[in-house]
């Protein structure tokens, strides 16, 4: 099971943690307002009522052993700040923060944070992408230069397999997953659609009409590929 530790109970934080917790991951989730802990009882592995900025603490809590640590503290440079130092110092190197600023991001990627979230950009740039290519379902830039987004398969492309397609070759981006959707029958004998996720597709593996694809690539590469399928799904 997965294990993460999400600081900061904000909006953005009780997403995060609770939409982890939903899919099945173990979630510490911590903020220093003990109103906001109990509003994240039941829905979260272990709500915890403590100070990020306290070493000792976050030691004795077993932050160091998660699979990443989610900084959900935007508003607070200064515990964002102190509170990341910390999190090298324990060794912890999965982390993603959320900030508010274009200086808030730049101390934090002095400090070797190299996942920066700024979620009100970011949802702006899904947005505009949305409603340029009617195929784009999401858009996530990452602070690395590169794009994750879902991409409903284009026309072009439907019956073909990943082989076929050689999108690393041929356009750049690489496909990390395959959604689609599946007929199954339940025990009362109805059939029902059950949406599914290819999470390690192979070179054989064929796409078909109404499958998003998950890709990833450089940003250029990934804007190009939207205006070439543009209005093609």
């Amino acid at each position: 099971m997965a294990r993460f530790a999400v600081i900061g109970l904000g909006k953005f934080g009780k997403t995060v943690a609770t939409t982890l917790y939903e899919n099945g991951a173990e979630v510490i989730a911590i903020d220093n307002d003990e109103k906001l802990i109990e509003e994240v009882t039941g829905l979260v592995s272990s709500p915890i009522h403590l100070n990020s900025t306290d070493e000792t603490a976050l030691r004795q809590h077993g932050i160091q052993d998660m699979d990443a640590v989610v900084l959900a503290i935007g508003n607070n440079i200064e515990v964002s700040v102190l509170t990341s130092v910390i999190l090298k110092k324990l060794g912890i190197s999965n982390i993603y923060a959320k900030v508010d600023s274009k200086v808030h991001a730049r101390i934090l990627r002095l400090l070797g944070i190299q996942n920066i979230i700024f979620p009100e950009e970011q949802i702006g740039t899904q947005l505009a992408n949305s409603l340029i290519s009617s195929n784009i379902l999401e858009y996530i830039d990452l602070s690395s230069g590169h794009v994750i987004i879902d991409m409903v398969v284009p026309e072009e492309w439907v019956g073909k397999t990943l082989q076929e397609l050689a999108l690393p070759t041929k356009k750049g981006v690489n496909v990390v997953a395959i959604k689609y959707k599946a007929e199954t029958v339940t025990e009362e004998g109805e059939n029902e659609v059950e949406n599914k996720i290819n999470d390690m597709p192979g070179a054989n593996d064929r796409v078909n009409e109404g499958d998003i694809l998950v890709l990833i690539g450089p940003k250029n590469r990934i804007n190009k590929l939207i205006k070439e399928t543009e209005g093609k799904a």
